[in-house]
């Protein structure tokens, strides 16, 4: 495992780390092997943004004994009300929250705090210059969490963020079908040493700006969304029409500047081994210049990648599984029975949907949830 050093925190942070995610849905034991396979290759760096009780309890189980090895990447303002997820910056019901996974994780400090999910800069402006944040610098000074963080998706924020001096590191979705918009060089240009200090060119210019003040500014980077839900695993989805590897997919994140680790989720220990091979991948196995050579125009937009900041639903509906599973659906010429059963089997589904439309309000990908929800009620709710 190669290690990398996260912005001006000095912590020095595997390249490929532990997105907590995907393990929302899993048993306490599968948790525990997941965690136990990426601890002994040398994974250091864990991402815990849900607040549900159950998958905080599973990683601090996971970590019980060995806390000392984890680099802990832990939300101020991911909070769980009325049994759902809420982002807010309430500081009442962000101080409950974070104590919580404090007590859960069975710890007393947090190593990386993070301004959970900042996606404007009214937000980001009132976050940075009132309570919310001297309530993150009081956990510092009080050796709570030891290092302040931020986690976007919109690149506006992520520079204002980088250039207020305020943060030391950010979490940030990266992957190529959200920055190209244009490309003219040929593959070999994506390899030329100097191809990133030439400014970028055929990036979204405001992304291309993220990557060099994160750097003028010494703030790290850790990346979600690497593998954009799965997306670019097949060429049908694929903005590129070319299916891309997970290892291309973590080597174009991490040739990023300020880049240190990908935080990749994971349902199985499979799946750790499928992001652990970039480890030892060959340069033609790492190549993602010939899929990006025939980007579209315009970056990736408007899809489901089920990161689940649609929540909370006032009908209770797990919206982010509801879209995988109708995206899973409609992959194949009739709908597996598998994935009819499980959704099926979700307390509420596409059906409970009463078109309010806060959870398009609240995606950062703009995806078009209510239409996407008549889709999958249609498909696949029975006698509803």
């Amino acid at each position: 495992m190669n290690y990398r050093k996260l912005g001006s925190t000095g912590l020095m942070v595997s390249e490929i780390g532990l997105g907590g995610e995907w393990l929302e849905r899993h048993t306490t034991q599968e948790v525990k092997e997941v965690v136990a396979y990426c601890e002994q290759a040398g994974i250091n760096i864990l991402d815990c943004w849900m607040p549900a009780p159950k998958i905080r309890s599973d990683l601090g189980a996971a970590i019980a004994g060995h806390r000392e090895k984890w680099i802990i990447q832990g939300h101020l303002g991911s909070t769980y009300q009325n049994g759902q997820y809420v982002r807010t910056q309430d500081l009442t019901a962000s101080k409950i929250a974070f104590a919580d996974l404090l007590e859960r994780f069975q710890t007393d400090y947090i190593d990386l705090g993070m301004l959970h999910y900042i996606d404007s800069l009214d937000v980001l402006n009132t976050v940075l210059n009132g309570e919310f944040y001297n309530w993150a610098q009081e956990l510092k000074a009080a050796g709570t969490i030891r290092h302040i963080g931020l986690s976007t998706h919109n690149p506006a924020v992520a520079i204002a963020a980088a250039e207020s001096g305020k943060i030391e590191m950010m979490l940030y979705s990266v992957n190529p079908a959200y920055d190209i918009m244009n490309t003219s060089q040929t593959a070999d240009d994506y390899y030329e040493p100097t191809f990133f200090n030439k400014g970028m060119d055929g990036m979204d210019p405001l992304r291309a700006r993220v990557y060099q003040t994160c750097v003028a500014h010494d703030v790290g980077i850790t990346v979600m969304k690497t593998y954009a839900g799965g997306r670019l695993f097949t060429k049908e989805a694929s903005p590129f029409g070319i299916a891309m590897t997970p290892v291309q997919c973590i080597h174009y994140a991490l040739t990023r500047p300020a880049v240190a680790s990908v935080m990749i989720g994971y349902d199985t220990p499979e799946h750790v081994a499928d992001a652990l091979a970039y480890e030892t991948a060959t340069i033609e196995q790492k190549d993602y210049a010939s899929v990006l050579a025939a980007a579209p125009h315009h970056p990736y937009s408007g899809a489901c990648t089920y990161c689940g900041h649609c929540q909370p639903c006032p009908a209770g509906i797990d919206i982010a599984m509801v879209g995988k599973l109708y995206d899973l659906a409609t992959m194949q010429p009739e709908v597996p029975e598998s994935v009819r059963s499980h959704y099926l089997a979700l307390q509420h589904t596409a059906a409970d949907c009463i078109g309010c439309g806060g959870c398009e309000q609240r995606c950062p990908f703009h995806v078009p949830v209510r239409e996407r929800m008549k889709a999958a009620a249609v498909l696949l709710d029975e006698n509803k």
